[in-house]
């Protein structure tokens, strides 16, 4: 192995999220132009370990950019910082990963979402 890798795998990292100010565990976080899900309580140093792939239930709102549509598994999700909850088919937000299963037009509903970075 090179002598500058210094993690095998980059799946697991302990970072200073970028949104939401104060994550919690299970939460959703953007780190830059990346997200993933929150592992750990922010800790006093302000960072916090994120898990960047795998499977994870997640609430995902029934939106895009022009208003209210279902989402269908297999769907582009995106991670929206204004948003409650942030992920959607908003795609000017950062891409979060993809749909594993159905949310109704407007609806928010927790699903399955494939995270994007694994």
């Amino acid at each position: 192995m090179a002598k500058n890798i210094i993690f095998d795998d980059g799946d697991q990292l302990s970072v200073v999220v970028t949104h939401p100010a104060t994550p919690k565990s299970g939460d959703p976080v953007r780190f830059g132009e990346i997200a993933g899900v929150d592992l750990t309580a922010e800790r006093a140093d302000g960072t916090t370990t994120v898990k960047f792939d795998g499977v994870a239930e997640i609430s995902v709102k029934g939106i895009n950019a022009g208003g209210n549509v279902a989402v269908a598994a297999g769907d582009k999700l995106y991670y929206t910082d204004a948003d409650t909850p942030p992920v959607s088919k908003k795609a000017t937000g950062v891409y979060f990963g993809t749909a594993l299963a159905a949310v109704t037009s407007g609806a928010t509903a927790t699903i399955r979402v494939k995270l994007a970075n694994g």
